[in-house]
Parts: C-alpha cells; structure tokens; sequence
C-alpha cells in the first residue's frame, strides 16, 4: 500500500466518522486542514473571552450597588474560566499556550470585534450582557454539536453560564427602563451603539467567509452566519419591546413569508476596520493585554517552579 492510498484510507475513514456524527477525539487520524482550522476557531474564541473581561473590568469599582458589583465580578471570573476551557481544548490539537498567546500579540490571531468598542456608561454593562452575550449564546448553542468532542463538551458548560451572563444584562436594562428619564436615554443610548455591533458578531455572509465551505463540510459550523443572526433578531426584538427599548433599524419589519425579521444593511466596512485593528478601542485593548500578560510573567514561573520540585519530590519518595 502506497503513501498516497494510506492518506486516502485515512482521510475516508475520517469523513466516514464525520458522516456519521461521531465525535472526533484528539487522538484520532484528522485531516491537517481540519486541525488548523479548530485551531485557529478555539483560539479565537478563547482570545475573545479573556480580551472580553477588559471593557466590564473597568466598571467594576463604579457599579452602582454591591449586589451589581458581585454579580458583574462573577461574570468577569466566568468569562476567564471560559478562555481556560477554550485554550485547554485548543492545546489538545498540538499547540501551546504560549504559541497561541505570542499570535494574538503579533496580530496573527484575532478576536471578536465587538470587544473594540469602549464601555461608557453603566447601562454599556447592561447591553454587553443582554446583547453581546445574547448573540454569543445563539452562536455557541449550535456548538455544542460541532464535530470536535473537546470543543463540544466546553461549550455546553460555557453555554449554560453564558445564560446568567444574558440574563444579568438584561435585568440592567429592564431596571433602567424603569428609572428617570435619563436612565431610560442612557438605556437607549446604549441600545443604539450596541445593536450594529451586535449582529456583526455573526461575521459577513457566508458565502463572503472564506472559511464556512470546510466548516459545514466537516460539522464543525452547524448553522449560517445569517441564521444564527436571525435568530438572534427575532428573540431580541421580542425582548427589547418588552422593556419599552427601540431597535434602532428604521428597516425592521416582520416577514410573515420569511418567518424572521427582515432588517437593514449592516455597515461591513466597518466591520472590516475594526476587524482590520482601527476600531476605537483596539490598541488599548492589546496593550493592556501585552502589559497584563508581562507583569503576571511570575505567577506562570513560580507555578511551574512548584510543579516541579512537587514532582521532584514524588520520584524522591518513590
């Protein structure tokens, strides 16, 4: 049997266990098309969750009750518990940490734009977490059946504190509709700068993405770019009525043929600046990232230095 017929074998047995819905284990024969692209998704994503903490982080101290300021500090703990369960099934794929992290720095790896735009006021809080977090569920629901078993079984305990992290921002919200005038205009306010952002999240459509072909293909993406937005208007809509909040899209209407809200043009050469390191906050957020990452150099090497004399100690012992 030639080289060519053993990578031809493996490659059907692959597509076969694909086929079949059997989840694919970092042990198993992949293609390396199909690692590289998990790599680059699950870095990404866990890029995301840690780059997320800084826009919430700087509220923590002006929230404006102790019982906000504890429910936004646990949100924050979660999102970083995120990123380590991402970067954990990233490493499961052949690469490390450290690599991942120096291709973040280097501009190499991106993260999600909307984390490129600043948190002005407190009811932002409250817009990240109903709508930022909102989208992020609708996305990573159809996750949890993505073809690769380390990413699936993260997103299933990343989903169900994702749901908190919504339900937080959407209770800020509904109790600033509540309030005097202008909490209601800064709810709105925030609404308004958030909402395009929001569903950019979803990246353009899918046959503008250069990476969605193989995703179907091999079930790690199950659902459109433009489904999952949908999905996500036609909830929010319903949500954003309730409180008495405004889509700010003049072109929203219910089609009744369609079964989903049809809605403006989304403005994709914005998308694409902030993507591309122009948005408003994109700097700040990188070098406060590097500046972070650097001064906590000490934590990583004395925990490393502590594995290390404790394992000395156990072949002493042994």
């Amino acid at each position: 049997m030639t080289t060519t017929d053993i990578h031809t074998e493996l490659l059907k047995n692959f597509e076969e266990k694909i086929e079949r819905g059997d989840a694919i284990e970092p042990k198993d024969r992949m293609p390396d098309a199909y690692r590289k692209h998990l790599i680059r998704q699950i870095s990404q994503h866990a890029h995301s969750e840690v780059i997320g903490m800084q826009p919430e982080g700087n509220w923590i101290t002006r929230a404006p009750t102790l019982r906000a300021r504890q429910i936004l500090l646990a949100k924050i703990q979660d999102e970083g518990g995120h990123g380590l369960y991402l970067y954990s099934a990233a490493e499961t794929l052949g690469i490390s940490r450290a690599e991942m992290i120096e291709q973040l720095h280097s501009g190499k790896a991106k993260y999600s734009n909307i984390f490129n735009y600043p948190a002005l006021t407190w009811a932002d809080i409250g817009a990240i977490g109903w709508l930022v977090d909102g989208a992020a569920i609708v996305n990573q629901v159809s996750l949890q059946r993505t073809s690769y078993g380390p990413y699936s079984r993260a997103m299933v305990r990343i989903c169900k504190e994702e749901s908190f992290h919504q339900r937080q921002g959407y209770e800020i919200m509904a109790k600033m509709m509540k309030g005097t005038k202008e909490q209601q205009e800064m709810a709105q306010d925030a609404m308004n700068r958030w909402w395009w952002p929001s569903l950019m999240m979803f990246g353009p459509h899918d046959s503008e993405s250069p990476h969605s072909g193989d995703a179907f293909r091999w079930k790690i993406k199950r659902a459109s770019n433009d489904e999952l937005r949908a999905k996500f208007i036609d909830k929010t809509v319903q949500q954003a009525e309730v409180i008495g909040l405004t889509i700010p899209d003049n072109e929203l209407k219910w089609n009744e043929e369609r079964g989903h809200y049809d809605h403006g043009p989304i403005n994709w050469t914005e998308f694409y600046e902030v993507i591309g390191g122009n948005g408003p906050c994109n700097l700040q957020r990188m070098n406060h990232h590097k500046r972070v990452h650097d001064e906590g150099k000490w934590v990583l090497e004395a925990a490393e230095a502590w594995t290390k004399k404790r394992e000395q100690k156990l072949f002493d012992l042994n």
